[in-house]
């Protein structure tokens, strides 16, 4: 969507193929809409570099095409800012790995018999530590949410409280069917990636906040009725939304928001980044791996590791000993 005052841009048209490698990591990879759109993005902005620049199409990129793009790609970073080359540094690599299963497909359906991205090799990334808020920054935070009685409020407290209870990602957060609530919502039933179905409990707080927003659920829902019917499908329904419920952007602007009025560092608050505390907290308190791993929905136990690399020494030992992989150092 286009900001305010700008006009669309119109979207380039892509080589067939593409669509049909988007439709594969739908329907055979249970790729969610966010991670269908992404790959797009990414083939999208190769697809113009070689048409503008090497007169060429993605379906027929050479090796030197595709490196001389990465390389184009890493030069626009500004070296001078150390933030700006790490960004780029991912951003390689994230598009690297699109192209990369993007001619796998075209290999194994015969439509390449080479995969130019074959002999490409991945730049080196350093290892990202996730950022994290203390449990003294997140209470301040719902309590300031508290502080006003209105319907926006009480759905801002039940939204900290649900994901720093829970864990969800912000897609899957805001796209809660209204029927994943479970019976005496002491629960709630997620589909995660890839189409991977998990039950997360809620804590005593959340099941509060949850009660109390149901009760003012439907001042989200439109006067009118065909619009609120398409509305009511969702826990968090919205007016304003097109697609019916509160967006992921809407409720990361609330949270820059409110991190202002808190008196906290608004770049340090985000709902991803409540998500790291809500591993990162639990792995303080004492809960072992596997459990926060569940929660969180990573299919790769390494994946919840990387929170260890921020807790205390106290912690860190904790985990240690209750990991169930600590003697093997493996996950089978």
């Amino acid at each position: 969507m286009a900001r305010p005052g700008r006009p669309a841009k119109p979207k380039p048209d892509l080589h067939p193929l593409v669509e049909s490698f988007l439709d594969m990591l739908t329907t055979e990879r249970g790729a969610a809409m966010n991670t269908r759109q992404a790959y797009w993005r990414d083939l999208a902005d190769v697809t113009m570099y070689l048409r503008n620049e090497k007169n060429s199409d993605l379906n027929k990129a050479t090796t030197d095409e595709l490196k001389a793009y990465l390389k184009d790609l890493a030069n626009k970073a500004n070296t001078k800012s150390a933030d700006r080359s790490k960004i780029a540094v991912r951003t390689v690599a994230r598009r690297l790995s699109a192209l990369r299963q993007f001619y796998r497909f075209l290999v194994s359906e015969n439509v390449r018999e080479d995969d130019p991205t074959s002999t490409i090799e991945s730049p080196k990334q350093g290892r990202s530590i996730p950022k994290t808020l203390s449990e003294d920054e997140v209470n301040t935070l719902i309590k300031t949410a508290a502080s006003t009685d209105t319907a926006e409020g009480v759905r801002l407290v039940c939204l900290l409280e649900m994901i720093y209870a829970t864990g969800l990602r912000v897609s899957e957060l805001v796209g809660l069917p209204l029927s994943a609530i479970g019976e005496n919502k002491e629960f709630i039933i997620v589909s995660g990636k890839a189409g991977r179905e998990r039950m997360v409990p809620l804590s005593k707080p959340a099941q509060e906040s949850l009660k109390n927003y149901i009760a003012r659920r439907d001042e989200h829902l439109s006067q009118d009725k065909s619009d609120a019917a398409r509305q009511n499908k969702w826990l968090f329904p919205s007016k304003t939304s097109d697609i019916g419920h509160l967006t992921r952007q809407r409720f990361a602007q609330l949270l820059k928001d409110l991190a202002k009025e808190s008196g906290i560092d608004g770049s340090r608050v985000s709902p991803h980044i409540l998500r790291h505390a809500f591993a990162t907290h639990l792995l303080n308190n004492g809960a072992d791996l596997r459990s926060v791993q569940k929660m969180l929905g990573h299919a790769d136990i390494a994946t919840t590791q990387i929170y260890t690399h921020i807790l205390s020494d106290q912690a860190k030992e904790t985990v240690k000993e209750k990991h169930p992989l600590s003697k093997t150092g493996t996950d089978n």
